[in-house]
């Protein structure tokens, strides 16, 4: 099939970098690129493991945070440091 396709010239300067490495066809290239990102867009998501955080026990708290007004008036009191 012929086509025009218009490139974004940081995609040309890619292809063109490539073309000389390998000394391949443009041609060749630019359907091998096309080939592998469709198959990657149209491969199901990969699934990550779960993100997970480890607790860290800190001791009883110096303040109670329940009441946060409370909390503020505690911390910016004088006699807190």
């Amino acid at each position: 099939m012929r086509t025009t396709l218009t490139l974004d010239d940081d995609v040309a300067v890619q292809l063109e970098r490539l073309r000389r490495a390998r000394n391949a066809k443009f041609k060749d290239l630019v359907n091998e690129a096309l080939r592998r990102g469709l198959r990657e867009i149209s491969a199901p998501p990969r699934k990550r493991p779960a993100f997970r955080t480890r607790a860290f026990h800190m001791g009883k708290p110096l303040i109670n945070i329940d009441n946060i007004a409370e909390a503020l008036a505690c911390l910016e009191s004088e006699g807190f440091k």
